[in-house]
């Protein structure tokens, strides 16, 4: 397995991101005063919604995510316990929600008139 250039990967789309800043102000605006209502300070400190916003990453598979978030960690000073503690949530996740949508699908199948056991 290769290892993915985290910091090559997260340059280039930070250009794009500036293309499309100039090219889709009304969008890119949007979504920028989104990311800052929920990154604001509240009940829940910065490194913990970083934490979040990583296992998510991981869990739709988001390369630039991966690099964006992992790169906001070690700035926030993450610890590799917390890290790797996160990554084990997020590796334990993968697996929960497919088993939740297998539980439901079971169940759409069977209101379908799908066999019963």
């Amino acid at each position: 397995m290769g290892t993915t250039p985290y910091p090559e990967i997260t340059d280039a789309i930070s250009k794009q991101v500036k293309v499309l800043s100039k090219e889709i102000p009304d969008t890119m605006a949007g979504f920028r005063k989104m990311v800052d209502g929920a990154e604001a300070d509240g009940a829940i400190d910065k490194k913990t919604k970083e934490l979040i916003a990583m296992g998510i990453a991981i869990a739709l598979r988001c390369d630039g995510c991966i690099g964006f978030h992992s790169r906001n960690l070690v700035n926030l000073g993450a610890t590799r316990q917390e890290y790797e503690e996160m990554l084990g949530v997020a590796i334990y996740m993968g697996g929960g929600p497919s088993l939740m949508y297998a539980a439901q699908a079971m169940n759409a199948w069977e209101q379908f008139g799908g066999a019963k056991s």
